[in-house]
């Protein structure tokens, strides 16, 4: 895939704490987010996301039995195709992509997501997302790290609907580490994401 998100790349940065940048990706708290009809039994309501025609998010290890842990991985599962649906929709400013994230990781993807805008693209095929790992700290944050396989994922041409297929090679693998807090209303959102693409980690 010729564009894939891959945010936060200035990892390492000395930044404020994205908590503290007021008014940014507040998600949960934005009452004019669109509504789903279903929520996963925790009483949030949340966006009703709609992936691209053609799209498909695959997720493993979606069920660990710790609820806690559990969270983390749906509602970043959920931020992650928030962003393909904002692809889609050629959206930057999406009140789902918002609801998951805030701080740099939602200035991140609006930049990211207008990328595909610009160039006129969205996003087709099926990205695998696996070996996904939930740690805890102590000021109550989460850190998630997973590897996505872009080997089946393209991009495609809103105008011409030619998709761009690419080979596979060690550079269909990223690595992903994530930052999230859970904000006022229970949902975990992403406030710092970093992807290694290439990375041995990943790689089969």
């Amino acid at each position: 895939m010729a564009l894939m998100l891959v945010v936060g790349c200035g990892a390492g940065a000395d930044r404020r704490d994205p908590d503290e940048i007021a008014g940014v990706g507040r998600g949960a708290e934005n009452p004019s987010a669109p509504a789903s009809s279903t929520t996963p039994g925790d009483g949030i309501v949340r966006p009703k996301i709609t992936l691209p025609e053609g799209d498909q998010l695959l997720f493993e290890s979606e069920e660990t039995g710790d609820a806690r842990t559990d969270a983390v991985l749906r509602d970043n599962a959920e931020y992650v195709r928030a962003v393909d649906e904002a692809i889609g929709d050629q959206e930057p400013r999406s009140k789902a992509v918002a609801f998951y994230s805030r701080g740099s990781a939602y200035l991140d993807s609006v930049d990211w997501i207008g990328g595909f805008v610009k160039e006129g693209i969205t996003v087709t095929g099926t990205v695998r997302y696996f070996d996904r790992r939930v740690t805890f700290s102590e000021d109550g944050s989460a850190g998630l790290t997973y590897c996505g396989d872009e080997s089946k994922g393209y991009t495609k041409d809103l105008k011409t609907k030619t998709t761009h297929v690419t080979p596979v090679t060690k550079d269909s693998y990223l690595f992903y580490n994530d930052r999230l807090r859970k904000n006022a209303q229970g949902v975990w959102q992403v406030t710092k994401s970093v992807a290694e693409r290439g990375s041995e980690v990943c790689s089969p």
